[in-house]
C-alpha cells in the first residue's frame, strides 16, 4: 500500500515505513504530524483524488529536523573581474511514516 503526499510544493511517493526528507515543519522531534492532502491511495484498488481523496490521511513521526549539506552558488562574469559566491544550507524535517488511513 503506497500514497501520493503534498507538502512544501512537492509531492512524495510514501509506504508504511518510509523515512522521508521534507521541507522544514513546525514540528519537535518525536512529535506526531498528519498529512490531510493525499492526492493518491493504493490498496486492493487505486484512488486517485480530485484533487484529493476525501477522508484519507498519512501520519508520520518525527525523526529529526535539521539542515542539508552546502550547496556553493558562485557566480562568474568574463571579462569584469566579477565573482560571487555564496552559500546555502536548506533545513529539513526527516520523517518516519506510521499509517495510510483511507
Amino acid at each position: 500500500m503506497y500514497a501520493v503526499i503534498v507538502t512544501g510544493g512537492k509531492q512524495y511517493k510514501v509506504s508504511e515505513g518510509d523515512i522521508i526528507k521534507v521541507e522544514k515543519l513546525d514540528v519537535a522531534e518525536g512529535d506526531s504530524y498528519t498529512f490531510d492532502e493525499v492526492l493518491v491511495v493504493s490498496g486492493d484498488s487505486l484512488t486517485v483524488g480530485n484533487p484529493t481523496v476525501k477522508g484519507a490521511s498519512v501520519s508520520a513521526t518525527v525523526v529529526e529536523n535539521g539542515k542539508d549539506r552546502k550547496v556553493v552558488v558562485y557566480k562568474y562574469k568574463p571579462k569584469t573581474g566579477y565573482h560571487k559566491k555564496n552559500g546555502h544550507r536548506q533545513q529539513y524535517t526527516k520523517l518516519k511514516i506510521n499509517a495510510i488511513k483511507a
